[in-house]
């Protein structure tokens, strides 16, 4: 039925997967403003990042009426999507749209407020914009609802004066563990091309940076040609924004947008280590070697003196013709790695082969989606000799926690090869206080403490507030120090060198999160505790099975931030990381 409904939406063009996974965000919100179930929420919401992480166009698969092979798109997910491609819009949306304002979606993102207290502001003060809002918190009106006070109005003022950068909001950069895996698909699919002899990522995504927007990739070939041609053909191409025989540029329909530059052999080198970056990096290279009567660009070292460029076919030829030694790309930020480069001082940084466990995932004891069994059998799998369950102390109570120490002492005895920890994950209480008491803490093997909320809080509220966590003899380790979550929300204030300062004197870890939205600490933080003496755990966090191969995203963090093996704890054997535990 569907393909046959569709063959009306040909007259129009057809949403991209971004703009279909926008209306469904948008229905979402509008749907948990107005009250409905959390389940209908949810299928929304997962649709949404299915439909948003396809490489397929997903209204076209819905025309054709296969769009529900996709996970979590279903019957009544496709119709609608066949509807927006059709009328350009959804009823539901519609009807939405009559009963409740869009300007509330807005103020339910402001930070302390959420769906509940946005209708309500709206229901009972006529508050409908963040003008509105304004106008409330301003002259004081939002202490006329229960609940609320002085202190909400304080918040809210302080979050609407924030410029938008610093509200943490989508920044429309995409989170490098999105499109890692894409961009290493591409390039591995280049590489098997008959015309392609070598092919490489650069840019931020070579630097393993948080986030990327654009992708470049270079390459040589014999026929360049052939290879653009084959580029902007690929299935996975929504868009070709140019298209030349040695030059082609593409968006996919996840999306993304790649650059492909195909270069001489000679020249593989020059272009590689220009286009890899960062700017700050390649300009402090240039003036350097200006100083040294060079010129350099992404077509090699030129003597100024006589004229001769020299061309590189390896990236650390460039390096080398300039006095350095090659420096690691996840270095090349201008933060003292061209000095360290000369002086042959670059530090040997940590690698995911050199970690040995993972202290931080969850199971189905708590929020996690995956039972002990799983997680576990899944992370011998990928290599952990030991982990840490670190299920949430608030869904523990009773005698959960005891049954659960129960099934990890059946694991470690009908499983070889790995060692499960009995940990937990214990929330960071307003006052410093933990979810749980002393004497269960201390049965335990590992102990990881967060902050889940209050985050609007003073920096001096919450600085104290991780302090007393890591006074507790029973907290070896701080989860997510800062508590960001990149595109959606800013971390919050910590005067950082107060924790690092309480980090060291009480024998606490803090943490290098490895989900693609937090990697918190993140890199010159984590850089900044390992110079103070602090030890650094990097974890996946993992809720999900395919989630604890995000280790690797911490690793690179890890290495943005200057680490050694040695400055990572769990780079040891547990025998080891347990004799740096508290006593």
């Amino acid at each position: 039925m569907a393909g046959e409904a569709g063959k009306g939406a040909e007259t129009r063009a057809l949403p991209s997967n971004a703009e279909l996974a926008e209306r469904f965000d948008l229905l979402a919100d509008l749907l948990e403003l107005d009250g409905a179930d959390a389940f209908r929420l949810s299928a929304y919401r997962r649709a949404s990042a299915r439909i948003r992480e396809s490489a397929a166009p997903v209204a076209r698969l819905a025309l054709e009426g296969t769009a529900t092979e996709i996970p979590g798109i279903g019957g009544t997910i496709e119709a609608k999507i066949v509807e927006l491609s059709e009328t350009g819009d959804l009823a539901a949306l519609r009807k939405l749209r009559d009963r409740v304002p869009a300007g509330l979606v807005e103020i339910m993102r402001v930070p302390g407020l959420g769906p509940k207290t946005a209708r309500r502001l709206w229901q009972e003060l006529g508050v409908a914009t963040l003008d509105d809002l304004r106008e409330a918190a301003e002259s004081e009106k939002l202490r006329e609802l229960s609940g609320l006070g002085p202190k909400t109005e304080e918040r809210v003022l302080a979050a609407l004066a924030k410029p938008a950068a610093a509200t943490a909001t989508d920044t429309g950069r995409a989170l490098l563990g999105k499109v890692l895996p894409v961009v290493r698909g591409l390039v591995e699919e280049l590489a098997a091309h008959p015309a392609c002899v070598r092919v490489s990522e650069a840019g931020s995504i070579r630097r393993r940076f948080e986030t990327a927007k654009d992708v470049d990739l270079i390459a040589t070939s014999e026929d360049p040609a052939a290879l653009t041609a084959w580029f902007v053909a690929h299935p996975r191409v929504a868009e070709v924004a140019a298209h030349g025989p040695s030059k082609a540029t593409v968006v996919t329909y996840d999306g993304y947008r790649f650059d492909l530059r195909v270069v001489p052999p000679e020249s593989y080198g020059s272009l590689l280590q220009h286009f890899t970056g960062s700017k700050d990096h390649n300009v402090a290279i240039r003036e350097d070697a200006v100083r040294r009567g060079l010129s350099v660009s992404e077509y090699g070292v030129q003597d100024v003196e006589t004229g001769e460029t020299v061309t590189a076919a390896e990236e650390g030829d460039v390096y080398e013709r300039l006095g350095y030694a090659w420096i690691p790309p996840e270095l090349r930020e201008n933060r003292g790695e061209l000095e360290a480069a000369r002086a042959g001082t670059l530090p040997e940084l940590v690698t995911l082969e050199d970690v040995r466990g993972d202290l931080h995932m969850h199971t189905t004891w708590s929020d996690g989606r995956a039972t002990l069994d799983e997680m576990v059998a899944a992370a011998k799998e990928e290599g952990r000799e030991y982990v840490a369950i670190c299920d949430h102390a608030k869904r523990l109570k009773g005698d959960l926690l005891a049954r659960q120490g129960e099934a990890i002492a059946t694991v470690n005895e009908s499983v070889k090869g790995i060692e499960v920890l009995r940990g937990v994950e214990v929330d960071i209480r307003r006052d410093g206080s933990l979810d749980m008491e002393d004497d269960l803490l201390a049965e335990l093997d590992w102990v990881m403490a967060s902050i889940h909320s209050g985050f609007t809080g003073s920096r001096d509220e919450l600085t104290k507030r991780l302090v007393a966590a890591m006074e507790s003899p029973h907290v070896d380790c701080i989860g997510h120090p800062t508590g960001r979550k990149i595109n959606k929300r800013a971390p919050y204030e910590l005067d950082l060198d107060a924790v690092f300062a309480a980090a060291v004197e009480t024998g606490t870890f803090l943490e290098i999160n490895s989900q693609p939205d937090r990697l918190d600490l993140r890199d010159v933080h984590a850089r900044a505790a390992a110079e103070a003496g602090v030890g650094i755990v990097v974890s996946t966090d993992a809720h999900r099975l395919h989630e604890l191969a995000n280790l690797e995203l911490g690793v690179f963090q890890a290495r943005r931030g200057w680490l050694t093996a040695e400055q990572v704890v769990n780079t040891r054997p547990w025998r080891e990381v347990r004799r740096l535990l508290k006593p």
